[in-house]
C-alpha cells in the first residue's frame, strides 16, 4: 500500500487571494474531476468505492497535465499549494479544507524525479479491493463516512504530531487504512481478494493486522531514531486506522449487514441480498395506521387494501404495490386531500399531496 507522501515546495505563505483567474479555472477543474464520479454514482446507483477510485485517478491525471504545463512554462499553478496538507498553515480556519482535500492528491514525481505512479495506484488498489466489499456490508452512505473519517483522522494525526512542519502531506492512505480498520472491527473473518504473498483470498483479520503491524514498526523505527526520515507519513496511516476501528462497529449496526454476521464475505449475490435485507429493516411498522389514530378508520375498498397491505407488505415489491393502491383508495385523514406514494432511497411511503406534515406513513 502506498503511503501518504511528504514533499516540499518553496512557497512559505499562501492565501486564497493569491489565486489568479486562470488559477481558479484549475481549481474548478480539479474539483470537477473529484466530485464528478460521485454525482454519476448517485444518479446511476453504483458503487461509491469505485467512484472514489475514478475520482482519485481523474484528479491525478489533472495533476499530470498541470505538471506537463508547468514544465513547458504555460502555468505556474501547483495543486499542492491549494489542496495538500501543510501543518504550518492548517491552524488557519481558511485552510481547514486541506484535512479532506489532501486525500485526493498524490505524489507526481518519485525521489529519482520520475513519474510516481506507484503512489496513486497503491492507494486505489486498496480502495477497490477492500472498499468495494466493505461498502457491500456497510451501505454507501456509511462507507463514505468511514472513508472521510479515515482521511481526516490521518491528516489531523500528522498535523498534531508535526504542527510546525513546512512539508506538504498528501495521499489517500489514511482513508485506505481507515477502511481496513473498520473492516477489522466489524467483519474480521471475511475473505477478500488481496495481493500479499500471493493474489488470492485472505481473511480480513490477517490483511489488516499485517498491514497495521508493518505501519507500527515503521513508526517505531522512525520516531525511535532507528531509521532515517522517510517521505511516507506512517503516523497518518495509524491515525486513520485507529479512528475508523473505533467508530466502525457502532456505525455498522445501522448498515446493510450487522457486524455479527459471519458468512465468509460478500459476493455479487450476497451483496444484493444485503441491500434488500437492509431496505426491509428500514420499512416502517404497519400495525398502527393514521386513519384509526385520527378517529376516521378506513372503510370499504380502502379498508380491504389496508388489510392486504398488512398481510403481504413484508416484501419490498408487494409493499410498494399495496401502498400505491392505498394511495388511490384513501384520502388524507387530516385534510381529505389526495394521497401519493414517495420513494425514499428504495423505501416507499404514502404522503398527503397538500402537506407532507399531514401524512407520511408508514
Amino acid at each position: 500500500m502506498a503511503g501518504a507522501r511528504l514533499g516540499s515546495l518553496m512557497v512559505l505563505d499562501w492565501s486564497w487571494s493569491d489565486l489568479s483567474g486562470a488559477d481558479w479555472l484549475w481549481v474548478l477543474l480539479l474539483l470537477a474531476a473529484a466530485i464528478g464520479p460521485y454525482i454519476a454514482a448517485r444518479r446511476n446507483k453504483t458503487s461509491l468505492a469505485l467512484a472514489t477510485v475514478l475520482s482519485i485517478l481523474l484528479v491525478w491525471m489533472t495533476q499530470m497535465l498541470l505538471l506537463l504545463l508547468r514544465i513547458k512554462g504555460f502555468t505556474d499553478f501547483h495543486p499542492y499549494e491549494v489542496f495538500a496538507g501543510r501543518p504550518i498553515w492548517q491552524d488557519d480556519p481558511t485552510q481547514i479544507h486541506r484535512f479532506i482535500t489532501a486525500a485526493w492528491l498524490h505524489s507526481e514525481v518519485s525521489l529519482s524525479r520520475g513519474i510516481d505512479i506507484a503512489h496513486v495506484l497503491g492507494n486505489v488498489l486498496v480502495i477497490a479491493l477492500v472498499g468495494v466489499p466493505l461498502e457491500q456490508r456497510l451501505g454507501p452512505r456509511r462507507w463514505l463516512v468511514i472513508y472521510l473519517a479515515g482521511a481526516v483522522a490521518g491528516n489531523i494525526t500528522w498535523f498534531l504530531a508535526h504542527p510546525d512542519s513546512v512539508s506538504y502531506s498528501l495521499g489517500a492512505s489514511g482513508a485506505a487504512f481507515g477502511l481496513l480498520g473498520c473492516y477489522l472491527a466489524c467483519w474480521p473473518n471475511d475473505q477478500i481478494e488481496f495481493p500479499l504473498f500471493l493474489i488470492r483470498k485472505w481473511p480480513v483479520v490477517f490483511i489488516a493486522l499485517l498491514k497495521f503491524g508493518i505501519e507500527l514498526i515503521q513508526v517505531g523505527t522512525q520516531y525511535g531514531g532507528f531509521a532515517s526520515t522517510s517521505n511516507i507519513a506512517h503516523l497518518a496511516h495509524v491515525g486513520g486506522f485507529f479512528v475508523c476501528y473505533a467508530i466502525g462497529r457502532p456505525l455498522a449496526r445501522g448498515g446493510l449487514i450487522p457486524p455479527e454476521v459471519n458468512d465468509g464475505g460478500p459476493t455479487a449475490a450476497s451483496a444484493e441480498e444485503a441491500r434488500v435485507d437492509g431496505l426491509k429493516r428500514r420499512m416502517g411498522d404497519l400495525t398502527d395506521d393514521p386513519w384509526s389514530a385520527a378517529g376516521s378508520a378506513l372503510e370499504g375498498r380502502a379498508a380491504r387494501t389496508l388489510e392486504r397491505l398488512r398481510e403481504e407488505g413484508d416484501e419490498l415489491e408487494t409493499r410498494q404495490a399495496w401502498l400505491e393502491q392505498l394511495a388511490e383508495d384513501a384520502n388524507c385523514p387530516q385534510c381529505g386531500a389526495e394521497l401519493k406514494t414517495s420513494d425514499n432511497a428504495g423505501i416507499f411511503s404514502i404522503e398527503c399531496t397538500k402537506a407532507t406534515q399531514h401524512l407520511r406513513w408508514p
